[in-house]
């Protein structure tokens, strides 16, 4: 089997191609050839070392597949050889196959393509979890979401109109404005062009109820500032840099900050978390969420992937297939 692993955190440039014997399988356990993994933002951060969770080396990155089951392990009922999955291996995704437990798989529904099913999970689970198990978000609410264009953004924007909000997506560019209407945003902001807080407030009729921030830097203050009295402001990543928000606006106008962390609480609520992914594939299976495509990119160039993510280079998500040439 060939990965790609890195010895040391620190340096993307670091990552490179491994070939090793193809790992025997255990009690329980079951081999699936990858067809398509998950490339997220954080990965990125995890290689270099930026990330709160810092993995043990050498570290093979890349936590959601999609893959076909080639064997199975005596006893194995729930899934069988031929099957398609998703699997949330955690780490060792950028791989051409993986042995994981049979227990931790779930049949992807006909309707997600390999790329859209091993890209939703992260940036969907992050907004069930703010919306389901952090904020207390109704139907009706307007919703700013910031960074709308980037694979976190737009299962917000998703997310959110299926729970009935009113969204309004900001992005950088018309590209990744146009993904979120796509996606059931009813307005958008330009954040190079507009002044957010002035245009949020206008869109919202002065009635912003929610921020759903995965950007952070000089765009949290304005967002802040423009939400109404009351209204709810949800720290989800910080790519454009830690934020500092004006106290002195939350305090007078009792507006709550709310963190959503949905790694670490996924790392010590496993269960909840299982069922959780369950609800949102169902969501999906009956139509009322809609991963988007993602772009592709041979994992020979997952370096230049995740370069062009940190550049923001790229609307929406990234998929590597397991190509190492």
């Amino acid at each position: 089997m060939k990965s790609l692993i890195i010895n040391e955190l620190g340096n993307l440039d670091d990552l490179h191609v491994v070939e090793s014997e193809n790992p025997q399988l255990g009690k329980g356990q079951i081999r699936v050839d990858v067809l398509a993994c998950g490339l997220n933002y954080v990965d990125s951060l995890m290689i270099e070392g930026k990330y709160q969770i810092k993995p043990a080396v050498p570290y093979r990155p890349g936590s959601e597949i999609v893959g076909r089951v080639t064997e199975v392990s005596s006893g194995v009922t729930n899934v069988r050889v031929g099957e398609r999955v998703f699997v949330p291996i955690g780490t060792g995704g950028f791989s051409d196959q993986a042995v994981v437990d049979s227990k931790r798989v779930l049949r992807i529904p006909e309707q997600l393509s390999d790329g859209q099913g091993a890209t939703f999970m992260q940036s969907y689970l992050t907004a069930w979890f703010a919306f389901n198990y952090r904020a207390a978000v109704q139907e009706g609410d307007t919703m700013l979401v910031l960074g709308a264009g980037g694979g976190v953004g737009l299962a917000a924007v998703d997310v959110g109109v299926a729970l009935g909000m009113k969204v309004i997506a900001a992005a950088s560019s018309q590209e990744k404005r146009e993904l979120a209407m796509k996606q059931g945003a009813f307005a958008t902001i330009d954040v190079l062009n507009e002044d957010v807080k002035a245009r949020a407030r206008e869109l919202a009729d002065g009635k912003l109820d929610v921020v759903y921030d995965p950007v952070g830097g000089d765009l949290a203050a304005q967002s802040l500032r423009a939400l109404a009295p009351g209204g709810q402001y949800l720290v989800v990543g910080f790519v454009a840099g830690i934020p500092q928000l004006p106290a002195n606006h939350i305090l007078l106008t009792n507006r709550t900050v709310v963190g959503v962390d949905w790694g670490a609480w996924m790392l010590k609520n496993y269960e909840a978390n299982a069922q959780m992914l369950v609800e949102v594939l169902g969501e999906i299976t009956q139509g009322n969420l809609h991963p988007i495509e993602p772009v592709a990119y041979p994992m020979s160039q997952a370096v230049q992937a995740m370069r062009d993510l940190q550049n923001r280079k790229i609307a929406g998500k990234v998929a590597l297939t397991p190509q190492f040439d």
